[in-house]
């Protein structure tokens, strides 16, 4: 059963390759409202990451980036979007956090994971990278150690279709 949710977990987020990301609100760590259609980085690639501050393995993912995230904007022109899907209860807590750890990420809440859901996503860390057309080109779920070296791979090769 578990290895069955698993397996339906990455082909069902698998299946939004070649797509665009879908439209929807979320919340800047002020409160304001945006729409992911207005996600934008003159061309670039943009890496959305979904995340919560309950979950380690999220915590690390955005924190090994954050170790190269200079080196990657400067070859790949790479901008990270960090889509918090913690809850009503806990999202009070993700501009504190953020700040606590020092990203330079833009982020976002999704309280009610409606965003969450429009891309499939099941559980979290899920990464997915657009590139500079708004396409979704790649998409792993789950974090490991070393797991940002394959994300760094798909930017560089996508970088070098440019």
């Amino acid at each position: 059963m578990l290895l069955s949710l698993f397996f339906n977990t990455i082909i069902v987020a698998q299946g939004l390759k070649g797509s665009k990301v879908p439209a929807t609100d979320v919340k800047t760590l002020n409160g304001s409202i945006i729409n992911t259609s207005q996600f934008s980085n003159n061309g670039n690639p943009i890496i959305i990451d979904f995340w919560a501050t309950w979950c380690k393995p999220c915590i690390a993912e955005l924190d090994a980036i954050a170790d190269d995230y200079d080196q990657w904007q400067k070859e790949t022109g790479v901008k990270v979007i960090a889509i918090s899907v913690d809850d009503q209860r806990t999202s009070t807590k993700v501009p504190s956090f953020v700040k606590q750890k020092g990203w330079s990420y833009e982020e976002y809440l999704d309280p009610n994971q409606d965003f969450q859901r429009n891309m499939q996503v099941i559980n979290v860390p899920c990464t997915f990278i657009i590139d500079g057309k708004g396409q979704i080109i790649w998409v792993h779920n789950s974090y490991l150690d070393g797991d940002e070296s394959k994300l760094y791979d798909a930017l560089k090769k996508l970088a070098a279709k440019k």
